[in-house]
């Protein structure tokens, strides 16, 4: 019974006051809206603005392939009206929960699944086709970041009609951004010299985004199970990197990572550790802490790295498109 109690105690600690303030304040005629990782959060924010309560789920700087969710988001996902997911195998252990937890007519939105067919779906050296599971980063491709949108702000209007044309407006600006966005991203890959358009990574992030604009994946350095590489796996990457002269391979700044840094001085690449895959940048309601501020931040070092030319981007707007205070509450 003591442990019992002590187990409640420590659960129960795990709430923080924004989350209590979502469940108290559940009689106030807002959607609940929960969300797991933070570019999904901020895409969801962006649409819903201050109509709605958004919670995310991840934190940032946790890796979302291996998030274990506790006691304190069950209980939120019990008032929750929206439960948004990245889906393609990414959060499997917060769909159980949802699953287990929500209430009647509480709604899963999987936006992977909705966006792209088994057809395009990619397997690469994180995510093997033996496993099942592909590559769950869509987001990176900023096209498949606006299907996102497109069907939230669907289920949003379908859920609070009465706010359906502030939804609409929302994605609107939203959509115009990301358009323009698309066509800086063509012209700054085109002042990269096209052998150099080439990427390896520490986690295989950017596939969609890599098949949308003709870039090249090389490999990663993180194995499909999120260990460290092999000894073998190590000496392949590095033949392979002196072969295709890669000349920069990219970290992620929340993992560092010292195989990467030895694979670096053995090819003879530069090593730059300053991708995120999907932390914000910035702090918590700072103007650049938004899915368009994580694109810009990795798209700005890619660029620049591979010889290339991002002052395209120098006057893109990357902070939230409504005009009202953030309301959303990031753990």
């Amino acid at each position: 019974m003591i442990l019992l109690l002590l187990w409640v105690v420590s659960s129960l600690s795990c709430l923080n006051p924004q989350n209590k303030s979502i469940i108290s304040e559940t009689k106030v005629d807002k959607l609940i809206v929960l969300t797991t990782v933070s570019p999904i959060t901020s895409i969801v924010e962006n649409i819903g603005g201050n109509r709605i309560f958004l919670q995310g789920i991840v934190p940032e700087g946790v890796n979302s392939h291996t998030f274990e969710p506790t006691m304190s988001i069950g209980q939120l996902i019990s008032k929750a009206d929206l439960i948004i997911l990245n889906g393609l195998f990414l959060e499997e252990s917060v769909l159980q929960m949802a699953k287990a937890n929500k209430k009647k007519n509480g709604i899963i939105l999987s936006l992977g699944d909705e966006t792209i067919s088994q057809e395009d779906w990619i397997f690469d050296f994180s995510f093997p086709k033996e496993s099942e599971k592909p590559n769950p980063h869509l987001w990176t491709d900023p096209i498949l970041a606006l299907k996102y949108a497109e069907i939230v702000k669907d289920q949003l209007i379908v859920l609070d009609n009465d706010n359906a044309e502030y939804f609409m407006n929302n994605y609107d600006k939203l959509k115009n951004r990301i358009e323009l966005l698309d066509e800086l991203i063509k012209l700054a890959t085109a002042s990269i010299n096209p052998s150099n358009r080439k990427l390896l990574t520490y986690h295989d992030s950017f596939p969609f985004f890599a098949k949308r604009y003709g870039f090249e994946i090389i490999g990663a350095i993180q194995p499909s199970d999120f260990s460290e590489p092999s000894s073998k796996e190590i000496a392949e990457l590095i033949d392979q990197i002196k072969k295709e002269k890669v000349p920069v391979i990219f970290g992620a700044t929340m993992f560092p990572s010292p195989v990467m840094r030895q694979i670096a001085i053995e090819s003879g690449a530069k090593y730059v550790d300053k991708l995120r895959d999907d932390s914000l940048p910035g702090k918590i309601s700072e103007y650049t802490h938004t899915y368009l501020g994580l694109m810009i931040v990795n798209l700005t070092i890619i660029i620049n790295e591979l010889g290339g030319d991002a002052q395209f981007f120098n006057d893109f707007e990357v902070g939230n498109v409504f005009e009202e205070a953030s309301t959303a509450v990031y753990p």
